[in-house]
């Protein structure tokens, strides 16, 4: 069993920054791979970001050069760093992995980026 609660959400104007952070109550290197996905309203989950457990990681077109993921293995914390923020970023950001063969996902953090 996995926990995985994210946190760091809220509303910005576009332009600005947030970082998320998605913490588990096991040792983040138990997991081959970290992911952030988000939902926007009417629209399917969508990747945006993952981290590898050897440190490689991975973009969605969308966010390549404005979020940066990275990891914490002290805190068992992965962050998502997001800047330049866009209206079109405004979603529910969920942090994701997969443990023995099962998907734990946390409960979501908002995310909103007004014009």
């Amino acid at each position: 069993q996995v926990q995985l609660v994210e946190s760091g959400g809220g509303l910005v104007q576009a332009g600005g920054s947030l970082r998320l952070s998605c913490a588990a109550s096991r040792s983040i290197f138990s997991f081959s791979v970290m992911d952030w996905y988000r939902q926007a309203p009417g629209k399917q989950r969508e990747l945006v970001a993952g981290i590898y457990s050897g440190g490689s990681t991975n973009y969605a077109d969308s966010v390549k050069g404005r979020f940066t993921i990275s990891r914490d293995g002290a805190k068992n914390t992965v962050y998502l760093q997001m800047n330049s923020l866009k209206p079109d970023d405004t979603a529910v950001y969920y942090c994701r992995v997969t443990f023995l063969g099962n998907a734990y996902w946390g409960q979501g953090t908002q995310v909103t980026v007004s014009s």
